[in-house]
């Protein structure tokens, strides 16, 4: 029992440090997964969709220092509570995104008449979101995502029952305790291609190790809370004022925007296959059958005069994992509805400055960008705005700031996947991803002429 606690605590403390940076690493990227399911086709949560950022930074500070004081005996009533709870939540979570229905709908009143809509289904919980792509090559999926949950709680129950047995780490256990959560920690890092944890799981304990030094073990345990909410809000504050230190996302510096949306025909690779489950109905019992495409054609069941097919539960199943494109939904047109993508795309050299939704981008930026267009434009290279606003609103905001330059239309989401910043600035070659800044860092005109 005393090897399976012991276990337990590296396993869950490192898991949940690793799990917290990583979503602290991209505090926006999370908060935009919360208002997805904020949204009220989803868990009709609207009134919290202003606080979905703040609710992001919260859950991964709490990821973090919970993780910490898993692994050095700190608080430990607490902290077995409180990471119970948020296991039981993240489980029930993915079970829902897991079991949504997206052919389901959901009834409000508008103006006094009852409308029908559909439901919006969540695709990830974004626990790990495009993390897991950068290293097993695919995001988990929800019932993945709930196992992965269900496995964490089976390491966790052990703690939560012998918690009174869990004191502080003296010195001697620091011993063995200290270098095996490194071990715990780098093996999570090896996973999803990111090493800074170990940096910062090293500095995390050093200021536990210190604070014990000067303190008594038990008058410890509330400094070494408060450094590690320290480094972890400076962490995450730094990622959202900066851009994501890892990038994950297939428009990372370095990426090919052209090659990420090859199909797997045009480059020689196999597909996922997909198929259909179909619901038919007898016309005189109302008996639901189920059945896949392949039995309904191999049964001649259009023949069936006793069964008629409900098109309404008709849904598509994957039946076989094969290579889908990283990048489906770059899509760039202009005010008549052109197609621009492939001008884009082929340009030599171009800027994009990103501004997915204009009536909340931070406009103290725009008449450095105005330089930056003119300078980019003089040097022969492409400068365009994206964004997912009006033409309306476009012309306002380039009417406001002289912007010199044409702005053409994507898909907010697309946008808000391409760069963290509203406004962004990227700098593509021939659709490769070269440099990438957020609007506190953008680059000096001099800096611009020599890329």
């Amino acid at each position: 029992m005393k090897y399976l606690l012991g276990f337990s605590r590296l396993f869950v403390g490192s898991l949940f440090i690793v799990s917290g940076l990583i979503k602290a690493n991209d505090p926006l990227g999370f908060s935009y997964k919360l208002e997805e399911y904020f949204a009220e086709s989803a868990l009709n949560l609207p009134f919290l969709e202003p606080w979905a950022l703040t609710l992001a930074v919260a859950a991964c500070l709490a990821e973090i220092i919970l993780g910490f004081a898993i692994l050095v005996g700190a608080k430990i009533r607490l902290a077995t509570w409180s990471l119970l709870i948020l296991t039981l939540f993240f489980g029930w979570l993915t079970a829902y995104t897991a079991t949504c229905d997206p052919s389901g709908t959901y009834t409000i009143g508008e103006n006094g008449v009852e409308v029908v809509k559909s439901v919006t289904c969540v695709t990830d919980c974004g626990c790990f979101g495009d993390a897991m792509k950068g290293s097993i090559g695919r995001s988990l999926t929800p019932w993945e995502s709930f196992s992965k949950d269900m496995i964490l709680l089976v390491f966790l129950l052990p703690i939560f029952f012998l918690q009174g047995k869990i004191k502080p780490n003296t010195f001697s256990q620091d011993k063995f305790y200290f270098p095996l959560t490194l071990m715990f920690v780098t093996f999570f890092s090896w996973v999803f291609g990111w090493y800074f944890p170990i940096l910062f799981a090293i500095v995390g304990y050093g200021g536990f190790l210190a604070a014990r030094q000067l303190l008594t073990v038990e008058r410890a345990e509330w400094p070494t809370a408060m450094w590690v909410f320290v480094i972890a809000m400076a962490f995450s504050f730094w990622c959202i004022s900066h851009l994501p230190i890892k990038d994950y996302r297939p428009y990372a510096e370095g990426k090919s925007i052209s090659e990420g949306m090859k199909s797997a025909e045009e480059l020689g690779l196999e597909g996922p296959k997909f198929g259909y489950i179909y619901t038919l109905v007898n016309v005189e019992t109302g008996e639901e059958k189920q059945m896949t495409d392949k039995e309904y054609i191999d049964g001649k069941w259009w023949e069936n005069k006793a069964y008629e097919m409900n098109s309404d539960k008709t849904s598509q199943v994957k039946l076989k994992d094969g290579y889908e494109p990283p990048i489906h939904d770059f899509f760039i047109m202009d005010e008549e509805g052109n197609d621009k993508t492939p001008e884009l795309l082929n340009a030599p050299r171009a800027f994009m400055l990103i501004a997915y939704d204009i009536s909340k981008t931070s406009e103290t930026p725009l008449e450095k960008i105005a330089e930056l267009a003119t300078a980019a434009q003089a040097n022969n290279a492409l400068f365009v705005g994206l964004t997912s606003s009006s033409y309306t609103e476009i012309n306002a905001l380039r009417h406001k700031h002289q912007l010199a330059f044409d702005f053409w239309n994507g898909d907010a989401i697309m946008l808000k996947t391409v760069i963290r910043s509203n406004p962004g600035l990227v700098y593509i070659e021939q659709g490769t991803v070269v440099k990438k800044w957020h609007f506190n860092d953008l680059p000096s005109v001099e800096e611009l002429k020599n890329l």
